[in-house]
């Protein structure tokens, strides 16, 4: 299983790096479309969609391509993001308050709905932010990214109070509150890199600097950092409610494309809707 993951994982990094280093936003764009396309039909066979799920995807993929054509890849409406905010932190609560047990309850149609609204709206965030910089788009995805490995070790080391039994068990509040800090390091780490490693923009982390000044950031990174597990907790939800370990096998030794991208779903649409003010 250790093999298998370590081969996906160098596969998916050949894949990525050419797309995201490249000197134009437009194959990273379209490789993301690609991915959250197959994130789509992983939701449609999650929630009741059968054999019509392939066309969610479709219709997933056909809607980020019309973002794409119409130039929303690079200035998207602010109200999109707010509106994905609102439903992230309103509707995230609501759920997750739910319940495994209360998700079959919502019809299908509404489901489905969700699943493409929450996706479109990821695909389109992280499509901006690249067309924004490269360093603009790492800084967002390693905070992501610390935030998880901290909560990981730290609730391994300090977990004691579960944090959603119902439908994660193994996520504590101790090894939330350490990928608060981890994310909190890594905007700090990131800070003093400005001025002496040579970028094409301005990270996050500057961003949201020069917006908020240092309380500001630090207030967003941990809001940024909880949003990440609000991500992974619902779509652990959905899968507990479907009665699936996995979104899909795609990703051998990994599972499937949301089981990758869940914790940054949130996250990207919240920071474009926070450099926007």
């Amino acid at each position: 299983m250790l093999k298998q993951r370590v081969i996906t994982a160098l596969v998916l990094i050949a894949i990525l790096l050419p797309a995201l280093f490249a000197p134009d936003a437009w194959p990273f764009a379209l490789l993301s479309l690609v991915a959250i396309a197959a994130a789509g039909w992983e939701w449609g066979r999650l929630n009741g969609a059968g054999a019509a799920s392939a066309l969610l995807g479709g219709l997933l993929a056909a809607a980020c391509a019309a973002a794409l054509w119409a130039g929303w890849g690079e200035v998207a409406p602010r109200l999109v993001w707010w509106l994905a905010m609102g439903g992230w932190v309103l509707g995230g609560a609501f759920a997750l308050r739910g319940g495994p047990k209360a998700w079959p309850a919502i019809p299908v149609a509404l489901r489905l709905a969700i699943g493409l609204a929450l996706l479109w709206t990821a695909w389109l965030a992280l499509a901006t932010a690249r067309s924004i910089g490269i360093n603009f788009i790492l800084s967002a995805f390693c905070l992501v990214w610390a935030a998880d490995i901290a909560a990981y070790f730290g609730g391994r080391a300090f977990g004691r109070r579960k944090l959603a039994p119902a439908i994660s068990p193994g996520k504590s509040w101790e090894g939330v509150w350490s990928g608060m800090l981890g994310a909190l390091l890594l905007a700090l780490f990131w800070l003093g890199l400005n001025g002496v490693v040579h970028t094409d923009s301005s990270s996050l982390y500057q961003r949201l600097y020069g917006h908020f000044g240092a309380a500001g950031l630090a207030l967003i990174v941990v809001f940024l950092a909880s949003m990440s597990v609000v991500g992974d907790l619902f779509e652990s939800l959905v899968k507990r409610a479907a009665g699936a370990k996995d979104s899909s096998r795609l990703l051998p030794g990994h599972g499937g494309v949301l089981d990758r991208i869940d914790a940054l779903l949130p996250v990207f649409p919240i920071a474009m809707a926070l450099i926007t003010l």
